[in-house]
């Protein structure tokens, strides 16, 4: 197959299948840096004029461009306010009003990292499809390297990060996982200045694992809290340990090692083939439910149990409660810190105004991240961009039916 690039030259495309398994076959041996040159490269054998990369800053405010070997013009793009920022939002392909660029989202799984941007003369069906998979593909090579590569993690940020907020953000999963039954998507804020939340997330055998910690305090010691916290989460779910072995555990960790900290958490189990959830409060704000566009009030709400620490739950099982999830129902977890931030003129955030922005957010027909993000952009417009407590959130849904 060829093409007629800009300049009237010729271009010989190879196989787009070939294309891309050279592309991951090279990729083993190239930095994080020289990535999106690799990538340009490959592009040009798929019959694109150029292509450059932009990921997506931490609180998804920017898409910020990749070392590119053509220097784009934008090397910031605001994710509210350009066309490539609605692909990223929307999670669907965008094409320029001239029809001669495309903005592709990169998804790993369901977790969105930023866009692709594909120019050329013409964009047909095929072409459109092959861009729709190297931008696959790149996705999948920036998360390989990322774990690895300061150049990539620099990228994402906008300032400096605290010394907890590094330790805390080492140990949290991406922020968004899912399957054709089950989405889970979890923000946290501040972002470079978290101290004593921190979130989970995870799949255990059909089960869709969540926990929301929030240890006492704002200083290293309570990011050490909450990262000890996950490690004894994780540690005794994969041994198979239940939701009140999980509790026992942390409590014996803070307890001996965390002497003058407590924690409270909500730790969940959803079985996502009959929706079954069940749950402990340890002394944290209580979940809320939605339900056909509405904040089903106290369907969650049970007596909480003491916090986490100081021994409280030695030799004493927590609760655990249990409801039957619907089709299309959504569990919404947060810290104290969402509720309780206050505006410039004392106004408290509150219960329902978080519920409302979420429920608004999905109305319109955005995904769970997509109602996150403008949750916590709410969320620090209403605190004036200064938080003075931690604010984590998941969003969790139940939606059997797009198997």
């Amino acid at each position: 197959m060829a093409v007629i690039d800009s300049r009237r030259r010729v271009l010989m495309v190879e196989p787009h299948e070939r294309v891309l398994s050279a592309l991951v076959a090279r990729a083993h041996l190239v930095s994080g840096r020289d990535l999106a040159e690799l990538v340009f490269e490959s592009g040009r054998l798929l019959g694109l004029s150029a292509t450059a990369v932009y990921v997506a800053d931490l609180q998804q405010v920017s898409l910020v461009a990749l070392p590119q070997p053509l220097a784009p013009a934008d090397p910031a793009l605001d994710v509210d306010g350009s066309l490539a920022g609605l692909a990223y939002r929307a999670e669907r392909t965008q094409r320029s009003a001239d029809g001669g660029t495309l903005w592709v989202t990169m998804v790993d799984g369901v977790e969105r990292l930023g866009v692709l941007k594909a120019t050329a003369e013409r964009f047909d069906d095929e072409l459109v499809g092959r861009c729709e998979s190297l931008a696959g593909v790149v996705a999948l090579l920036l998360v390989s390297k990322s774990t690895h590569n300061d150049v990539l993690v620099e990228l994402e940020r906008r300032r400096a990060m605290t010394v907890q907020a590094e330790l805390v953000w080492a140990f949290l999963p991406p922020r968004t996982i899912g399957t054709s039954r089950v989405t889970s998507s979890a923000v946290l804020e501040p972002a470079y200045d978290i101290g004593g939340d921190a979130f989970d997330h995870s799949f255990v055998d059909g089960t869709l694992h969540l926990t929301l910690l929030d240890a006492m305090g704002h200083d290293l010691a309570s990011g050490g809290a909450s990262a000890a916290g996950l490690a004894a989460c994780r540690a005794t779910r994969r041994a198979g340990g239940s939701l009140t072995d999980i509790i026992s555990a942390i409590d014996a960790i803070l307890n001996e090692w965390f002497t003058d900290r407590l924690m409270t958490a909500v730790i969940a189990h959803l079985d996502t083939e009959d929706g079954t959830l069940t749950w402990v409060n340890c002394a944290h704000p209580p979940p809320l439910l939605i339900r056909g566009g509405r904040v089903r009030h106290g369907m969650l709400e049970r007596q909480a149990e003491l916090p986490l620490g100081w021994g409280f739950h030695t030799g004493a099982p927590p609760t655990v409660h249990r409801v039957q999830l619907e089709p299309g129902d959504r569990v919404l977890i947060y810290s104290d810190g969402v509720i309780e931030a206050r505006s410039a003129v004392g106004d408290l955030f509150g219960e329902q105004r978080l519920a409302d922005t979420v429920i608004r957010a999905t109305a319109a027909g955005d995904p769970a991240p997509e109602a996150l993000r403008r949750l916590v952009q709410e969320l620090l417009q209403h605190q004036d961009h200064r938080l003075r407590d931690d604010a984590t959130i998941i969003l969790a849904e139940w939606h059997p039916h797009q198997d």
